[in-house]
């Protein structure tokens, strides 16, 4: 019987991996644009690391996480989100001693045994924005403003950004009670993981997927509704610095997100999509400016993001956004009879060390297999080498695209395509 690969994982090779090359590289240049650095952090972390950061009662750490201890029987979780790690990074490598605000990103596997649907699997490849030692809502505004202008970039259409505040530490705690009296009077409607965290953590009890509970939880109090003075300018002066970007958003109180360390500012990207569900959030983040305190660290103000690299994906393919393969072969070298192999090989190595993509054949085809070949690679141009063409130094060089032929000189094939 065949081994095959687990449920919830995929292979990405040859005419998948140029779509996810393309979609880096644009990842890549504008995070340059925005003076955003790269960190690639561990793919596993300690267990309590999720616990303490993403929260023990959030669906993440208490069904989702992969774990396991090894021979010391310390407990370690593959990371199922990036933000605490990153944290954790810019804590231990002492980055928060160095100039401020420090712009972090990655692009990293990550990991949920969540069930297989549509746009979400086991393990999947989230690109992410951490900026760590701004307070201000102007750095907000900055995280917000790189993902809207990158999915601009991208051309997918039809996104609106959603925002709402969660406020700080005691405007939780006063939502915190209104939410937990009202659930009380919704508790027999409510399943039973939500009767848990109505004890715990009764803001989990929002981000609940069972539809029963979302239906009693519809006149639920908001958390815009509780937030204290400082809390308002801050969400206030978010809206402005949007506004001055002309980054159009709509406020959704029922935004909470699912990862406890959120404060003040969440935020999310959605797309209307038959693939990915009828409102499919491609991107979403806040701020979390308790979580490097968490980490052992002092206060410090943070916000990013989180976008999933594969709905991301199958978005630009369900709305017909073509990708162009750029690793395209500019030049197919062709043979017949030995000394034309010999010769197309030398040739195809010397433009190799100039910085050309060339094939070759070296599977012994027949001259009309190797035409066949040179077509579905999709080559510029294409050459048949023989005995001939190397005593004459002349050769057919054959544009694919036009569809022209013309005779040059082997010798000067060089200048011809480049």
């Amino acid at each position: 019987m065949k081994i095959k690969r687990p449920k919830g994982t995929n292979d990405i090779f040859c005419e998948e991996a140029y779509k996810w090359q393309f979609l880096e590289n644009e990842i890549r240049q504008a995070c340059k644009n925005f003076g955003i650095q790269e960190i690639r952090t561990p793919i596993f972390e300690y267990k309590s690391l999720f616990e303490r950061g993403v929260g023990e009662t959030t669906d993440v750490v208490q069904k989702e996480m992969f774990t396991f201890k090894d021979r010391g029987e310390r407990e370690y979780s593959l990371k199922p989100e990036s933000t605490a790690g990153t944290a954790r990074a810019y804590l231990e490598n002492g980055l928060n001693a160095g100039v401020q605000p420090t712009k972090l990103y990655y692009i990293s596997p990550t990991f949920r045994d969540e069930r297989n649907q549509a746009g979400r699997f086991k393990q999947f490849h989230q690109f992410g924005v951490e900026i760590f030692g701004s307070f201000d809502a102007s750095c907000d505004a900055e995280v917000i403003s790189f993902a809207y202008e990158l999915l601009k970039n991208l051309n997918i259409k039809d996104v609106t950004l959603k925002l709402n505040s969660l406020g700080g530490n005691e405007c939780r705690k006063a939502y915190n009670q209104k939410l937990k009296s009202f659930i009380e009077t919704k508790l027999h409607f409510l399943c039973d993981d939500c009767n848990q965290r109505y004890e715990k953590n009764p803001l989990r009890v929002l981000d609940c997927k069972n539809n029963n509970c979302r239906e009693a939880l519809k006149e639920a109090p908001t958390t815009i509704d509780s937030l204290d003075e400082e809390c308002k300018n801050h969400f206030e002066n978010l809206k402005k610095y949007l506004d001055i970007m002309n980054i159009p958003y709509e406020i959704d109180p029922k935004i909470v997100r699912g990862l406890d360390y959120y404060t003040k500012t969440v935020f999310e990207f959605v797309c209307k999509s038959e693939k990915l569900g009828s409102q499919s959030t491609i991107c979403g983040g806040g701020r979390y400016d308790n979580l490097i305190k968490e980490c052992g660290g002092q206060s410090t103000g943070a916000v990013g993001f989180g976008m999933g690299m594969e709905r991301v994906l199958m978005l630009m393919e369900e709305q017909g956004i073509q990708i162009e393969d750029k690793n395209r072969p500019l030049i197919y070298i062709g043979s017949m009879g030995e000394i034309g192999f010999t010769k197309a090989q030398q040739i195809a190595y010397n433009l190799r060390q100039k910085g050309v993509y060339v094939e070759y054949d070296i599977v012994k085809r027949s001259v009309k297999a190797q035409l066949k070949y040179a077509d579905k690679i999709n080559a510029k141009y294409v050459i048949i080498i023989g005995d001939n063409e190397i005593q004459t130094d002349k050769v057919n060089l054959k544009d694919m695209d036009k569809s022209e032929e013309i005779e040059i000189s082997l010798s000067n094939l060089e200048a011809e395509i480049l």
